[in-house]
């Protein structure tokens, strides 16, 4: 049992550190007459490639390992909810699509155009509406590309789902944080729980 674990951390290894290495290689130039490809998000070239420019965010990538999202300012969600605002309110679509809509500085403003307005916060986000800027919010939530899970939010909400099941208690919370890991056991336990689907295509594709 013992070798069989090591040889397993030994392949992971070595996977991790070649596909670290071939960043090194370098981009053949682009054929004559034809302009180099743009860069791919997270990839130093338009064409893609699995290397990692380091040997630590190839195990990052590996094990689903994603660092804390990083938000514009520190959105008090314990206020608002406080308030009996819903989640809905802000985060419009999540009833009827499959990704809850972030609110930009135009669904701020539909209240805070009247209220808290000599608020240091509500005085920034103003300006930065008159400026002509948004809110470059970073999702807390989701999944690598290489996990090939569609979730939907709508089906859960129908099955009265309730928000905080799988995002925690944000509702205590200023800025939201990763609360709750939507690993793939999370997510067949729960469906198991409530009699749901659990065929391979019901979340991935």
């Amino acid at each position: 049992m013992r070798t069989t674990f090591s040889l397993t951390l030994l392949v992971w290894l070595g996977a991790a550190v070649a596909g670290a290495g071939c960043g090194f290689i370098g981009e053949p130039p682009p054929p004559v007459g034809r302009a180099a490809l743009p860069a791919l998000p997270g990839q130093s070239s338009g064409v893609f490639t699995t290397a990692r420019p380091t040997v630590a965010a190839a195990f990052s990538d590996f094990f689903g390992r994603r660092a804390a999202p990083q938000q514009p300012l520190e959105f008090p969600h314990n206020i608002h909810v406080s308030k009996e605002i819903t989640c809905v309110t802000c985060h419009e679509g999540v009833e009827t699509g499959a990704r809850a809509g972030i609110p930009g500085l135009r669904t701020c403003m539909v209240c805070h155009a009247a209220i808290a307005t000599d608020r240091p916060r509500i005085q920034q986000i103003t300006k930065m509406q008159d400026d002509g800027r948004d809110l470059a919010w970073q999702r807390v939530f989701g999944y690598t590309a290489e996990a090939h899970v569609r979730f939907n939010h709508a089906p859960h909400i129908r099955a009265k789902v309730e928000c905080k099941t799988c995002h925690g208690d944000i509702g205590s919370q200023t800025v939201a944080q990763r609360n709750v890991e939507l690993t793939m056991g999370t997510c067949v336990t729960c469906h198991r729980e409530h009699n749901a689907p659990t065929g391979c295509l019901t979340c991935h594709f």
